[in-house]
Protein backbone atom coordinates (compact mmCIF):
# COMPACT_ATOMS: atom_id res chain seq x y z
CA UNK A 1 0.00 0.00 0.00
CA UNK A 2 1.25 3.34 -1.23
CA UNK A 3 2.68 5.83 1.68
CA UNK A 4 -0.43 8.31 3.02
CA UNK A 5 -0.18 12.14 4.65
CA UNK A 6 -2.42 14.29 6.17
CA UNK A 7 -2.77 17.64 4.55
CA UNK A 8 -5.20 19.91 5.15
CA UNK A 9 -7.47 17.62 6.50
CA UNK A 10 -7.39 15.10 3.99
CA UNK A 11 -5.74 11.72 3.44
CA UNK A 12 -3.39 11.70 0.47
CA UNK A 13 -1.49 9.13 -0.97
CA UNK A 14 0.86 11.10 -3.07
CA UNK A 15 1.97 14.68 -3.64
CA UNK A 16 -0.21 17.57 -6.43
CA UNK A 17 0.50 16.54 -9.57
CA UNK A 18 2.87 19.12 -10.71
CA UNK A 19 2.77 17.94 -14.63
CA UNK A 20 -1.11 17.74 -14.61
CA UNK A 21 -1.29 14.12 -15.80
CA UNK A 22 -5.02 13.68 -16.85
CA UNK A 23 -7.36 12.70 -14.10
CA UNK A 24 -9.91 9.95 -13.95
CA UNK A 25 -12.59 10.04 -11.13
CA UNK A 26 -14.59 7.01 -10.21
CA UNK A 27 -17.60 6.45 -8.17
CA UNK A 28 -17.07 3.12 -6.00
CA UNK A 29 -20.69 1.25 -5.76
CA UNK A 30 -21.78 0.26 -8.64
CA UNK A 31 -18.91 1.64 -10.77
CA UNK A 32 -15.91 -0.38 -9.88
CA UNK A 33 -17.56 -3.00 -7.23
CA UNK A 34 -20.52 -4.75 -7.49
CA UNK A 35 -22.23 -3.64 -4.16
CA UNK A 36 -25.46 -3.24 -4.49
CA UNK A 37 -26.86 -6.16 -3.57
CA UNK A 38 -24.94 -7.13 -0.74
CA UNK A 39 -26.14 -3.40 -0.42
CA UNK A 40 -29.62 -3.91 -0.27
CA UNK A 41 -28.70 -7.08 2.33
CA UNK A 42 -26.87 -5.10 4.80
CA UNK A 43 -29.97 -1.79 4.69
CA UNK A 44 -32.23 -5.12 5.62
CA UNK A 45 -30.47 -6.75 7.93
CA UNK A 46 -29.25 -3.49 9.76
CA UNK A 47 -32.86 -2.02 10.09
CA UNK A 48 -33.83 -5.89 11.31
CA UNK A 49 -31.40 -5.27 14.29
CA UNK A 50 -33.72 -2.34 15.57
CA UNK A 51 -37.06 -4.15 15.20
CA UNK A 52 -37.92 -2.46 11.80
CA UNK A 53 -39.10 -4.80 8.70
CA UNK A 54 -37.89 -3.28 5.69
CA UNK A 55 -38.51 -5.57 2.54
CA UNK A 56 -38.70 -3.19 -0.51
CA UNK A 57 -35.82 -3.55 -2.01
CA UNK A 58 -36.24 -1.59 -5.08
CA UNK A 59 -36.81 1.46 -2.52
CA UNK A 60 -32.86 0.88 -1.06
CA UNK A 61 -31.44 0.29 -4.53
CA UNK A 62 -33.22 3.75 -5.64
CA UNK A 63 -31.26 5.26 -2.28
CA UNK A 64 -27.37 3.76 -3.24
CA UNK A 65 -25.23 6.73 -4.28
CA UNK A 66 -26.97 8.86 -1.80
CA UNK A 67 -24.88 9.55 1.89
CA UNK A 68 -26.62 7.21 4.50
CA UNK A 69 -27.92 9.44 6.31
CA UNK A 70 -29.90 11.28 3.82
CA UNK A 71 -30.77 7.26 2.43
CA UNK A 72 -31.96 5.95 5.94
CA UNK A 73 -33.95 9.43 6.74
CA UNK A 74 -35.82 9.07 3.21
CA UNK A 75 -36.61 5.14 3.26
CA UNK A 76 -37.85 5.52 6.85
CA UNK A 77 -39.42 9.21 6.52
CA UNK A 78 -38.07 10.88 9.30
CA UNK A 79 -35.52 13.94 9.81
CA UNK A 80 -31.94 13.10 8.72
CA UNK A 81 -31.14 14.32 12.21
CA UNK A 82 -33.32 12.11 14.36
CA UNK A 83 -31.19 9.43 15.96
CA UNK A 84 -33.11 6.61 14.71
CA UNK A 85 -30.94 7.67 11.51
CA UNK A 86 -27.81 7.32 12.97
CA UNK A 87 -28.46 4.15 14.83
CA UNK A 88 -29.44 2.77 11.59
CA UNK A 89 -26.23 4.01 9.51
CA UNK A 90 -24.02 2.51 12.55
CA UNK A 91 -26.11 -0.68 12.11
CA UNK A 92 -26.20 -0.77 8.26
CA UNK A 93 -21.60 -0.37 8.29
CA UNK A 94 -21.85 -3.72 10.62
CA UNK A 95 -23.92 -5.60 8.61
CA UNK A 96 -22.05 -4.47 5.72
CA UNK A 97 -18.89 -5.30 7.02
CA UNK A 98 -20.00 -8.91 7.74
CA UNK A 99 -21.99 -9.59 4.41
CA UNK A 100 -19.95 -7.51 1.40
CA UNK A 101 -16.45 -6.92 2.85
CA UNK A 102 -15.67 -10.82 2.85
CA UNK A 103 -16.95 -11.17 -0.91
CA UNK A 104 -15.04 -7.89 -2.36
CA UNK A 105 -12.40 -9.33 -4.34
CA UNK A 106 -15.06 -11.59 -6.25
CA UNK A 107 -17.51 -8.47 -6.70
CA UNK A 108 -14.86 -6.37 -8.74
CA UNK A 109 -16.97 -5.95 -11.84
CA UNK A 110 -15.31 -7.71 -15.18
CA UNK A 111 -12.29 -5.52 -16.65
CA UNK A 112 -11.84 -2.88 -13.27
CA UNK A 113 -8.69 -4.42 -12.93
CA UNK A 114 -6.92 -4.77 -16.37
CA UNK A 115 -8.48 -0.90 -17.28
CA UNK A 116 -6.89 0.61 -14.03
CA UNK A 117 -3.55 -1.07 -14.26
CA UNK A 118 -3.33 0.12 -17.98
CA UNK A 119 -4.53 3.98 -17.03
CA UNK A 120 -1.54 3.84 -14.44
CA UNK A 121 0.78 2.56 -17.28
CA UNK A 122 -0.07 5.12 -19.31
CA UNK A 123 0.62 7.89 -17.02
CA UNK A 124 -3.34 8.78 -15.59
CA UNK A 125 -4.14 9.69 -11.94
CA UNK A 126 -7.25 8.17 -10.66
CA UNK A 127 -9.14 8.86 -7.74
CA UNK A 128 -12.09 7.93 -5.88
CA UNK A 129 -14.79 10.30 -5.21
CA UNK A 130 -17.84 8.01 -3.29
CA UNK A 131 -20.61 8.67 -1.05
CA UNK A 132 -19.40 6.59 1.75
CA UNK A 133 -17.74 7.60 4.41
CA UNK A 134 -13.93 7.62 4.13
CA UNK A 135 -13.13 4.90 6.27
CA UNK A 136 -15.51 2.65 4.70
CA UNK A 137 -14.37 3.73 1.15
CA UNK A 138 -10.77 2.84 2.71
CA UNK A 139 -12.04 -0.78 3.86
CA UNK A 140 -13.73 -1.59 0.72
CA UNK A 141 -10.99 -0.86 -1.65
CA UNK A 142 -8.83 -2.80 0.34
CA UNK A 143 -10.87 -5.53 0.92
CA UNK A 144 -11.15 -5.68 -3.12
CA UNK A 145 -7.83 -4.76 -3.94
CA UNK A 146 -7.93 -2.06 -5.74
CA UNK A 147 -6.48 0.70 -2.93
CA UNK A 148 -3.04 0.76 -4.53
CA UNK A 149 -4.47 2.33 -8.26
CA UNK A 150 -5.57 5.25 -6.14
CA UNK A 151 -3.81 8.95 -5.98
CA UNK A 152 -6.75 10.33 -3.91
CA UNK A 153 -10.01 8.59 -2.00
CA UNK A 154 -13.01 11.08 -0.89
CA UNK A 155 -15.50 9.87 1.00
CA UNK A 156 -19.06 11.77 1.97
CA UNK A 157 -17.60 13.18 5.65
CA UNK A 158 -14.91 14.94 4.07
CA UNK A 159 -17.21 17.39 2.20
CA UNK A 160 -19.86 19.94 3.15
CA UNK A 161 -22.22 19.28 0.42
CA UNK A 162 -22.39 15.41 -1.16
CA UNK A 163 -22.92 14.33 -4.73
CA UNK A 164 -24.68 16.05 -7.01
CA UNK A 165 -23.31 18.76 -5.91
CA UNK A 166 -19.84 19.40 -6.98
CA UNK A 167 -17.89 19.85 -4.40
CA UNK A 168 -16.28 16.44 -3.97
CA UNK A 169 -15.42 17.00 -8.06
CA UNK A 170 -13.86 20.03 -7.22
CA UNK A 171 -12.30 19.11 -3.87
CA UNK A 172 -10.63 16.20 -6.28
CA UNK A 173 -9.14 18.17 -8.90
CA UNK A 174 -7.92 20.79 -6.36
CA UNK A 175 -5.82 18.30 -4.53
CA UNK A 176 -4.60 16.84 -7.33
CA UNK A 177 -3.50 19.73 -9.56
CA UNK A 178 -5.89 18.80 -12.44
CA UNK A 179 -8.63 21.42 -14.21
CA UNK A 180 -12.21 20.07 -16.03
CA UNK A 181 -10.58 20.01 -19.26
CA UNK A 182 -8.04 17.10 -18.20
CA UNK A 183 -10.55 15.59 -16.14
CA UNK A 184 -12.95 12.73 -16.59
CA UNK A 185 -15.83 11.49 -14.20
CA UNK A 186 -17.02 7.89 -14.28
CA UNK A 187 -19.58 6.79 -12.36
CA UNK A 188 -22.91 4.22 -12.47
CA UNK A 189 -25.79 6.90 -11.37
CA UNK A 190 -27.02 10.47 -12.38
CA UNK A 191 -25.34 12.21 -8.82
CA UNK A 192 -22.13 11.23 -10.12
CA UNK A 193 -23.16 12.54 -13.71
CA UNK A 194 -24.47 15.52 -12.21
CA UNK A 195 -21.77 16.58 -9.68
CA UNK A 196 -19.53 16.36 -12.80
CA UNK A 197 -22.17 18.19 -14.74
CA UNK A 198 -21.54 21.11 -12.32
CA UNK A 199 -18.29 20.86 -11.94
CA UNK A 200 -17.21 21.25 -15.56
CA UNK A 201 -15.82 18.17 -15.85
CA UNK A 202 -16.41 15.65 -18.08
CA UNK A 203 -18.56 12.57 -17.77
CA UNK A 204 -18.81 9.10 -18.69
CA UNK A 205 -21.84 7.01 -17.61
CA UNK A 206 -21.66 2.96 -17.11
CA UNK A 207 -24.99 1.10 -17.69
CA UNK A 208 -23.82 -1.94 -15.03
CA UNK A 209 -24.98 -0.13 -11.91
CA UNK A 210 -27.73 1.36 -10.33
CA UNK A 211 -29.06 3.52 -13.03
CA UNK A 212 -30.36 2.33 -16.78
CA UNK A 213 -29.09 3.73 -20.13
CA UNK A 214 -32.60 6.13 -19.96
CA UNK A 215 -31.83 7.32 -16.19
CA UNK A 216 -28.43 7.71 -17.27
CA UNK A 217 -29.33 10.24 -20.35
CA UNK A 218 -31.61 12.05 -18.50
CA UNK A 219 -28.17 13.96 -16.49
CA UNK A 220 -26.73 14.20 -20.14
CA UNK A 221 -23.39 12.67 -19.72
CA UNK A 222 -20.99 13.38 -23.09
CA UNK A 223 -21.23 9.38 -22.85
CA UNK A 224 -22.51 6.41 -21.95
CA UNK A 225 -20.69 2.51 -21.85
CA UNK A 226 -21.50 -0.75 -21.35
CA UNK A 227 -18.14 -2.31 -20.67
CA UNK A 228 -14.61 -0.93 -18.59
CA UNK A 229 -12.80 -1.32 -21.46
CA UNK A 230 -14.83 1.20 -23.26
CA UNK A 231 -14.08 3.51 -20.01
CA UNK A 232 -10.77 3.20 -20.69
CA UNK A 233 -10.84 3.70 -24.63
CA UNK A 234 -13.30 6.78 -24.00
CA UNK A 235 -11.49 8.00 -21.14
CA UNK A 236 -8.39 7.89 -23.88
CA UNK A 237 -10.71 10.14 -26.85
CA UNK A 238 -11.49 12.69 -24.19
CA UNK A 239 -8.26 13.26 -22.61
CA UNK A 240 -5.26 12.18 -24.85
CA UNK A 241 -7.30 12.44 -28.18
CA UNK A 242 -6.49 8.76 -29.08
CA UNK A 243 -9.05 6.50 -30.99
CA UNK A 244 -12.11 5.23 -29.35
CA UNK A 245 -14.46 2.52 -29.84
CA UNK A 246 -17.06 3.53 -27.18
CA UNK A 247 -20.19 5.47 -28.50
CA UNK A 248 -21.45 8.60 -27.77
CA UNK A 249 -24.80 8.90 -25.80
CA UNK A 250 -28.11 10.22 -28.68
Amino acid sequence: MPLTSIDNGLLTKHKVNATMKPLVIFDLDGTLVDTPSGIVKAFIAGLDSMGIPFTDAQAIRATIGLPLEKAFSQLLGIPVDDVQVGLAVRQYQAAFREIVLPQARALVFPGVVDGLKALKGQGYSLAVATSKVFTSAQALLDAANLWPFFDLVVGADMVSQPKPHPEMGLLVMSRLGNSPANSVVVGDTTHDLLMAKQAGIHAIGVTWGIHDREKLQTAEPGWIVDSFDEVVNTAHSILLKAPVTAVNTP
